[in-house]
C-alpha cells in the first residue's frame, strides 16, 4: 500500500513539473529566430506612441513593440525570418516619424496632428 502511495506521489510530482515547464516555454519569445532591437524614433506624445506602435505591430513577425515617450526609444521583439530592422524603420517612417536611419517624407510629417510635430533634424 505504501509503495502504491509513493508511486502515485512520484507520478503527480513528475506531471506537475512537466506541466509547469511546458507553460513557461513560449515558442514566440524563446524560439531560435527571436531578435530584439532598440531604435530611436522621433515623437512627442501619446498619440505618437499609439501611431508608432500600431504601425510596427501591423508587420508580420512582430511579437511586441513598445515606444517610450520620454526617451523616444522603440523596443521591438520580432521573428528575424519574417521582418528586419529596415522594414520596421520603413513602417515607422511611413506614418510620419523619423528613425535613426530613415527620415519620413515631408508630406507624411505634415499630415501628423499639430501636437505630434517634433523637432526635425537636418
Amino acid at each position: 500500500m505504501n509503495t502504491i502511495k509513493a508511486l502515485l506521489a512520484i507520478a503527480i510530482a513528475i506531471t506537475t513539473v512537466s506541466v509547469a515547464n511546458a507553460q513557461s516555454y513560449n515558442t514566440k519569445l524563446d524560439g531560435p529566430f527571436t531578435s530584439n532591437k532598440t531604435l530611436k524614433v522621433s515623437g512627442v506624445c501619446n498619440m505618437c506612441k499609439h501611431r508608432i506602435e500600431t504601425a510596427v505591430k501591423a508587420l508580420p513577425g512582430i511579437w511586441s513593440a513598445e515606444w517610450n515617450v520620454n526617451s523616444s526609444t522603440l523596443y521591438v521583439t520580432y521573428d528575424r525570418t519574417k521582418v528586419n530592422p529596415g522594414k520596421i524603420e520603413n513602417a515607422v517612417a511611413a506614418v510620419g516619424h523619423d528613425t535613426q536611419h530613415h527620415k519620413t517624407s515631408d508630406l507624411a510629417y505634415a499630415q501628423l496632428p499639430d501636437c505630434c510635430h517634433y523637432q526635425r533634424k537636418g
